[in-house]
């Protein structure tokens, strides 16, 4: 059974005339293959671009009506894959939504770098953004039952979600398309924008994040450990956001003393891009960051399945200087839904002190046996 990504229903939901819908995501999530499978199953021409292309510069490069017009012809739907590598894409984007009646176009990049910027601003109003991850679990129960998912579970806290990865069978491929992945994609538009120097700190830093995983992050100590600064350290980290490696979660309060709100959590997109950064692909058995691969592993699926679901969250994580914690707290309209991560099926209650503070929220306990009802 093909498997079938749930931005694309998304997409189609959102496509109509004089709007602009904006695919952003890592490198090799899949973006080209999902483009060309709403180009083939559109009911109309559709023009495919690519940003890559030197023809698609020429065609796009003067920024007037008269050539728009010319280009698309009959045409009214344009996408425009890597369009991030197109000089002012967003400004030439605008004049074509503003100018050509019942133009529909579709954009997509790897870099949130200018596509946020370049695309944002000019189109404000016009635009709906869509962000496509490795494949989610929520899309994996489509081709596959409860057992055949719990069955690959330590497959996927080990290399992750990877469209490419169903297409490869040995341990030994796996990891070499990983660590190639790392080395010769995600790394491609920090490189672009640091330089090749910088390269070692990048990477160091991109470990570091690694091991710490699940725990808070002293932005000072990081950059004393590297030897650069706290500015370039946050720098860096909002680099890292922007190419879809990594994100942050903030601690929860009420402004209450003994919660601890100064640091964040950092967390990996994917397992499989932290365990090859950290060039770890043991089996379960021979590891001691299995909860960490567990915590990153659940918060990530669940942030995809929040943004396929259109769900409005803000997601935190809790903890005390007594060092009682939740691993992660969502709020949606004034709720407060509390979660405790339990890699094996251990009873857990929930700490006092959240229970005192917060009386009206939920809590639940994530496991083994629960946690298909948590991410799909």
């Amino acid at each position: 059974m093909e498997l079938r990504r749930i931005t694309e229903s998304l997409i189609f939901k959102r496509l109509q005339p004089n709007k602009a819908i904006l695919l952003l995501g890592a490198r090799r999530v899949g973006k080209t293959e999902l483009l060309k499978k709403i180009e083939a199953q559109a009911r109309e021409k559709v023009i495919f671009l690519n940003g890559d292309d030197v023809e698609t510069h020429n065609l796009l490069e003067v920024r007037s009506v008269a050539n728009y017009n010319r280009m698309l012809g009959d045409c009214r739907f344009l996408i425009i894959d890597e369009a991030q590598e197109i000089p002012d894409i967003g400004k030439k984007m605008k004049l074509m939504i503003d100018s050509i009646k019942d133009l529909k176009i579709i954009a997509s990049g790897s870099s949130a770098f200018e596509l946020n910027n370049q695309i944002g601003e000019p189109l404000v109003g016009r635009m709906y953004f869509f962000q496509l991850f490795p494949v989610a679990q929520m899309e994996f129960a489509t081709i596959e039952n409860s057992i055949e998912t719990k069955g690959k579970l330590e497959e996927r806290l080990i290399f992750g979600g990877y469209p490419e990865l169903l297409h490869l069978d040995s341990v030994q491929q796996k990891t070499e398309y990983l660590k190639e992945l790392v080395n010769a994609y995600l790394l491609k538009d920090l490189l672009i924008f640091e330089g090749i120097k910088k390269r070692d700190t990048i990477l160091s830093l991109l470990q570091k994040l690694a091991f710490r995983t699940g725990s808070e992050v002293s932005l000072e100590a990081l950059g004393r450990e590297l030897q650069i600064s706290k500015n370039t350290v946050e720098k860096y980290l909002d680099l890292f956001k922007k190419v879809f490696i990594v994100y942050d979660v903030k601690g929860f309060s009420r402004n209450r003393d003994n919660e601890i709100t100064k640091m964040k959590k950092w967390y990996f997109v994917d397992n499989g891009i932290r365990n090859a950064l950290i060039s770890n692909f043991n089996p379960l058995n021979l590891r001691e960051d299995v909860g960490k691969l567990w915590e990153n592993y659940l918060n990530s699926e669940r942030m995809k399945k929040n943004h396929y679901t259109q769900r409005t969250v803000d997601s935190y994580f809790w903890r005390t200087h007594t060092q009682q914690e939740i691993d992660l707290i969502e709020e949606e309209n004034g709720k407060i839904n509390a979660f405790k991560y339990k890699w094996k099926n251990e009873k857990a209650k929930i700490p006092s002190q959240f229970a005192s503070a917060y009386p009206d929220a939920g809590f639940s306990i994530i496991n083994n046996d629960s946690y298909l009802d948590f991410i799909e």
